[in-house]
C-alpha cells in the first residue's frame, strides 16, 4: 500500500475529481463558466493581461468594482497545476464586483513547463504585484485578499505567509502533497519527497498570518474533505486566525458558485473577513500615499 491503505489505483481514484463528477458534467461547468466570463468581460471591461513577470503566462486580469479604495481579491485558478487559464474564471466577479471587491485573476506557468517550486514563486510574485499596484487599480493595498480553488486552494495557502495580505479563502484545496507525489498527477509534476514536503502547506504553517477560511464541499471526494479538515485544524492549532467552512450539497466544481453568487456562503465568508480588515483610506490619506 502506498498511502493510508491505498494502492496506486485507489490513490489515483481518490484524487480524480473529473472522474468523480463525470466528464460530461465537468465539461458543462466549463462551458457555462466560459460563457459567463465572456459576458462579464464584455459588460465590465477590465484591464487584461497585465504583466507581473516576464514569463509568457505571468499575467493577470483586473476587474475594478468602481468603488474607490476597494478591497481586492486575487483569485488563483485550479487544474492540478497542469491545466486551465485565467479567462474562464472571470464569472466569479458576478458576486464579487457588486459586493464591492475588485477582482484580479492570476495566470501562472503550468507543469511540466514549471516545477511546483516555480509555480508557488509565481503566485507569490503576482500577489506582491497586486499589493504594490493596488492604488492605481482602484484598491487599497491594506485590503488585498487571496482565494483559489483546487490547486488554487493549495496556492492560496502557500501565499498566506505574506503578512501584508488581509485574509484568504482556500476552496477545495490540497494541503499535503505526499499523496499527489504517489499518484497519477505526479507524471507531469515530477515531485520528489523534498519538493512535496516544502510545498505542502500543512508542513509550512506561518508564524503569523491574516485570517484564513478553509472551505470544501461535503459531496467532494473523501480525500479532499479530509485534507481540508486536517489543514483547518492544524491552522487553528498553530494559533492562527480562521475557520473551517464545510458546504453541504456541493461537489468539486459546483462549490465555485458560492463565490460567484451574491448570496453565496463563500462570498459571505469573504465579506466577513473584509469587515475585520483595515478601514478604507480617506481621500486625504490616499492622496498622501499613506499605507
Amino acid at each position: 500500500m502506498l498511502y493510508r491503505g491505498m494502492d496506486r489505483a485507489a490513490l489515483d481514484a481518490a484524487y480524480n475529481n473529473t472522474a468523480a463528477v463525470g466528464q460530461a458534467r465537468r465539461d458543462a461547468y466549463v462551458a457555462d463558466w466560459s460563457a459567463r466570463s465572456a459576458a462579464l468581460r464584455t459588460a465590465r471591461g477590465g484591464r487584461l493581461d497585465l504583466r507581473y513577470g516576464a514569463g509568457a503566462r505571468q499575467r493577470l486580469d483586473v476587474f475594478p468594482c468602481g468603488a474607490p479604495e476597494a478591497p481586492t481579491l486575487v483569485y488563483i485558478h485550479g487544474g492540478y497545476w497542469q491545466t486551465n487559464d485565467k479567462e474562464p474564471y472571470a464569472f466569479v466577479g458576478e458576486g464579487l464586483l457588486p459586493a464591492g471587491f475588485n477582482l484580479a485573476l492570476v495566470e501562472y506557468t503550468l507543469a511540466p513547463a514549471a516545477r511546483l517550486d516555480a509555480i508557488v514563486g509565481e503566485v507569490r510574485a503576482a500577489v506582491d504585484w497586486v499589493i504594490a499596484h493596488a492604488r492605481e487599480l482602484g484598491g487599497d493595498p491594506r485590503r488585498v485578499f487571496v482565494a483559489g480553488h483546487s490547486a488554487g486552494g493549495h496556492l492560496t495557502a502557500m501565499a498566506m505567509d505574506d503578512a501584508r495580505l488581509a485574509g484568504g479563502v482556500a476552496i477545495s484545496g490540497i494541503y499535503d502533497l505526499e499523496p499527489i507525489r504517489l499518484n497519477y498527477l505526479n507524471d507531469k509534476l515530477g515531485l520528489d519527497a523534498a519538493e512535496a514536503a516544502r510545498n505542502s502547506p500543512i508542513h509550512r504553517l506561518p508564524a503569523r498570518a491574516a485570517p484564513l477560511v478553509v472551505t470544501v464541499g461535503l459531496g467532494e471526494l473523501p480525500e479532499l474533505v479530509r485534507q481540508s479538515v486536517e489543514y483547518a485544524a492544524a491552522w487553528q492549532a498553530r494559533g492562527l486566525p480562521g475557520r473551517y467552512l464545510p458546504l453541504a450539497g456541493h461537489e468539486h466544481f459546483s462549490i465555485l458558485e458560492d463565490l460567484a453568487r451574491p448570496e453565496g456562503a463563500i462570498l459571505a465568508a469573504l465579506r466577513e473577513l473584509a469587515t475585520t480588515a483595515p478601514a478604507p483610506l480617506s481621500a486625504r490619506q490616499a492622496r498622501a500615499g499613506r499605507p
